[in-house]
């Protein structure tokens, strides 16, 4: 199994990191590297598994946006990336992106400038200019954080047909339709989902069942977890959680990432404070969630993390302390325990699993 590991350079690391991973350990070791990107946050990779997109997260640039999200292909025996090309994102800040499941187009999510892009792909793995663009307006309670938009995420649902954005300074998530026809994102009916006021909603996962969604929310954190009805494009709210324990008196913490376990049994979010993923067992008929516990990532401030499609193994990546952590994942219970294997990777962001002999 390989990994590819988006980060931050600002700290002189190379972009975007190739890792080994044993697939019954978890250990990692490095593999390959590519440079070129400014801070290649986020990754994503081509059904094809032949190439993969990162985000160059960048700020505005002499008056011009300065997003941009890059094209590399991957080599089929070692995963090593080589770059194709980049197109602007026409924004600032870009944070996250997907494919659709036909390979035809890429999306990304642009915090810094509040908007959605679409790009059209090249049977070549290369991105055209953008096809369609998206500004989001408006604002917030927090007035630190929601005195504009910012676009987190961009999800594109398992059916192929919708695109849910979280926008942590409007408490909005807004809805999609994906035209692929013409490279468009249509406003869905209703073109949001309103979250509650000064909650920050961020990233987003989709449970295996295809009926039930989940997104946690970085100034309240909380995870939500909704009814989707993929017919009609719509979420309906089921109940939100805390991430932080009871006895938490630290103050400043925000969450970053959540995922649902491969057997949607559990889910999992990520606190940048307590520095600790929140565990919650889920019912797959009802949506709600129930209390597990609490494990330390051993690092600071986890951004992403990662559950290995076997569901046995999960990593860890601690942004301010340049460590991935591998803990053995209980499939029974959730619980996690670290195995004691890390790894040093600067300012490590994302992670996304490749199985290079399934190509």
């Amino acid at each position: 199994m390989k990994v590819f590991v988006g980060t931050y350079t600002r700290t002189g690391g190379d972009g975007v990191y190739v890792l080994d991973m044993d697939d019954e350990t978890g250990e990692l070791s490095h593999s390959s590297s590519v440079s070129g990107a400014t801070n290649p946050s986020f990754v994503a990779i081509h059904p094809s598994g032949k190439y993969l997109y990162a985000v160059a997260e960048v700020g505005n640039q002499g008056g011009e946006p300065g997003g941009a999200a890059y094209a590399y292909s991957i080599d089929q025996d070692s995963a090593a990336l080589t770059e194709i090309n980049s197109q602007s994102t026409g924004s600032d800040g870009p944070c996250h992106l997907a494919v659709d499941a036909t390979g035809k187009y890429l999306c990304v999510a642009n915090y810094g400038g509040g908007a959605v892009t679409m790009f059209p792909l090249n049977d070549d793995g290369s991105l055209e200019p953008r096809s369609d663009f998206h500004q989001h307006t408006g604002r917030s309670v927090n007035q630190q954080r929601q005195r504009s938009e910012h676009a987190h995420s961009i999800n594109l649902d398992p059916t192929n047909k919708w695109a849910f954005t979280p926008d942590l300074g409007m408490d909005k998530i807004m809805t999609y339709k994906l035209d692929l026809e013409n490279g468009k994102l249509l406003p869905g009916d209703p073109a949001f989902t309103e979250t509650t006021h000064g909650e920050g909603p961020r990233h987003f996962d989709y449970h295996p069942n295809g009926e039930l969604a989940f997104v946690i929310n970085e100034l309240g954190c909380t995870i939500v977890s909704y009814r989707f009805d993929s017919s009609a494009g719509t979420l309906t709210e089921i109940q939100s959680v805390t991430t932080l324990p009871d006895d938490w008196t630290g103050g400043g913490n925000t969450t970053a990432d959540v995922h649902v376990s491969p057997d949607g049994r559990f889910v999992y979010g990520s606190n940048r404070g307590h520095d600790s993923l929140a565990i919650y067992s889920v019912d797959q008929a009802s949506g709600e969630m129930t209390y597990v516990g609490h494990q330390s990532t051993g690092g600071k401030t986890p951004r992403n993390f990662g559950i290995a499609p076997s569901g046995k193994i999960l990593l860890a990546a601690n942004q301010d302390s340049d460590n991935i952590v591998v803990f053995k994942r209980d499939v029974e219970s959730g619980t996690l325990e670290p195995t004691g294997a890390e790894i040093d990777v600067p300012m490590p962001v994302c992670l996304k699993f490749f199985d290079v002999q399934s190509e």
